[in-house]
């Protein structure tokens, strides 16, 4: 990813001065680039432990795949003869005495409160409201890592909000409490994502831009293999154990981010705080780095004019300038429909996995498994190819293998093809995930940057606000409801990739005045 020098041409005009920008003046994204542009330890350190905040993301995004799992069940008279119970029956139908659970009730919230013959609405209803919780969330707290509270302060609480309610959840009495208390997760997680990629790109020079995102991707996979981990070494126990096991670790890490992360440079420039500013650069910079041959000062900085936003972006104003700006709402609206068709085959493939025949522990390692190659083979995309071709080859992939999923035969093989479909498809959507939220940092200047993620962010868990259902209505016809529509989707709108600016190799801009001159140089 080459440095585009200068960041902006100048532009020679007769009826009016060009504007300060055009006239060769340094901008922030140039003035901190000399300072961060390249990479060292305090850089790495600072991103990783950003980054980490993925891990205990995805833990709580897909718990609920085992703790509201429906166990297997035997039958308990085979003696008697009047005994109707065998292992194709339907235990609504059956006496409550002709059979129990093969392990202990509390080992599932489906056992403990009887809900295996609930409608699949009630036994949906904790990741339904979860999802629900994510989505408001992501509305709600939209704007406010890019207004008051910044990029570290809103990682650190939304971190506390998960931490605190996953805590509590494993106190529930019943559906309904336990329900409230995955909504109340689920709206504190939904910022963690945005947050920590926003902040660990803005730490870094533009070169490792798409290096230091991937971290956060790989954090993640390792979140999500790592709750078949702690699932099966718990299995015998209630699974409200699994809840302890996730929650406390995420409180200890929220004390870290509290006291060893530091704030975006780029926000607090813009914000007006310059002093805080250099200071985090200077802990930050490289010590080859240009700092160390010019003194890092106020007058430093004030020597070096950039640009300021026009805009006054406030609180929930950053959504209301992305809609009005018709290049900015462009964008948005390609991104997030893009992230809708691949939220839905994300989030639905893991909650899918319980009706395949095969052992809920492996399914989830090997679909978690699947994310690492994912991340692996998009820091190659990102530093090798376009964003566009990448995420049209993703989600075309995706969609294909998805709806091969739906095929069967007769021969045993079918079976293992079957799980190799759902595997390359969700590998896909993994890849194209990833790919898109880089694609989304680059698309935005910094002043609006982390909100447009965040919208980006609700699309993907609009579509998986739908994967539930999506998932339960499968199981009876063959997967079609489920992996069928999921291919349909993911593939049509992964289309709309067309209809956006390439971004590879290009630099960012800091406010919407500076990427409206970058625009208006590029048709000159």
């Amino acid at each position: 990813m080459g440095d585009s020098t200068p960041l902006l041409p100048e532009i020679n005009s007769a009826e009016s001065e060009p504007p300060l920008l055009h006239k060769h003046v340094p901008s922030l994204d140039s003035t901190i680039e000399r300072c961060i542009g390249d990479f060292g330890w305090a850089q790495f350190l600072q991103a990783f432990l950003v980054s980490f905040s993925w891990f205990f993301d995805a833990q709580q995004t897909f718990i609920t795949v085992f703790t509201d799992a429906e166990p297997t069940w035997l039958c308990t008279q085979l003696d008697d003869p009047n005994n109707s119970c065998h292992s194709a029956s339907n235990v609504c139908q059956l006496p409550q005495n002709s059979w129990a659970w093969d392990r202990p009730r509390h080992t599932s919230t489906i056992s403990e409160w009887a809900l295996q013959c609930s409608p699949s609405i009630v036994q949906g209803m904790p990741s339904s409201a979860f999802f629900m919780g994510c989505l408001i969330g992501g509305l709600a707290l939209a704007t406010l890592a890019d207004t008051s509270l910044g990029r570290k302060n809103m990682l650190f609480l939304t971190c506390l909000v998960m931490s605190l309610s996953t805590f509590l959840t494993a106190f529930s009495s019943n559906i309904w409490i336990y329900s409230i208390l995955r909504f109340i997760t689920g709206f504190g997680r939904a910022t963690i994502g945005t947050s920590a990629l926003v902040l660990s790109t803005e730490l870094v020079g533009r070169r490792w831009r798409g290096q230091v995102g991937v971290i956060g991707y790989f954090c993640f996979t390792l979140g999500f293999l790592s709750l078949p981990a702690i699932a099966y070494t718990q299995r015998a126990h209630s699974w409200r154990t699994l809840y302890f096991c996730t929650s406390i670790p995420t409180f200890l890490y929220c004390i870290m981010v509290h006291f060893l992360v530091h704030e975006s440079p780029r926000w607090l420039f813009l914000r007006g705080r310059k002093e805080e500013a250099i200071a985090t650069l200077k802990h930050i910079a490289p010590i080859n780095a240009t700092s160390t041959k010019t003194p890092l000062t106020s007058s430093f900085f004030s020597n070096l004019s950039f640009e300021q936003e026009t805009r006054n972006v406030d609180l929930y104003s950053a959504i209301k300038v992305l809609v009005k700006s018709r290049w900015a709402f462009r964008r948005l609206s390609a991104v997030m429909a893009i992230g809708f068709g691949v939220g839905m085959v994300y989030y639905g493939m893991p909650l899918a996995l319980g009706s395949l025949d095969f052992n809920l522990y492996l399914s989830v390692t090997f679909n978690g498994l699947s994310e690492l190659p994912a991340s692996l083979i998009t820091l190659v995309c990102i530093a090798k190819m376009n964003r566009k071709t990448s995420l049209l080859v993703f989600t075309s992939l995706s969609g294909v293998f998805s709806i091969m999923s739906v095929l069967k035969g007769t021969h045993p093989i079918w079976t293992t093809l079957q799980i190799v479909f759902e595997l390359v498809s969700f590998f896909s959507a993994c890849s194209a995930l990833n790919v898109l939220l880089i694609f989304t940092v680059e698309l935005f200047p910094t002043c609006v940057r982390n909100s447009a993620v965040s919208m980006v962010r609700q699309a993907v868990v609009l579509g998986g606000v739908f994967s539930p259902m999506l998932a339960a209505a499968g199981r009876v016809n063959g997967g079609f409801l489920s992996y069928g529509v999921f291919g349909v989707v993911v593939g049509i709108f992964g289309l709309f990739v067309v209809c956006l600016q390439e971004t590879r190799g290009r630099g960012i801009c800091d406010t919407m005045d500076e990427e409206e001159y970058k625009q208006r140089d590029s048709y000159l």
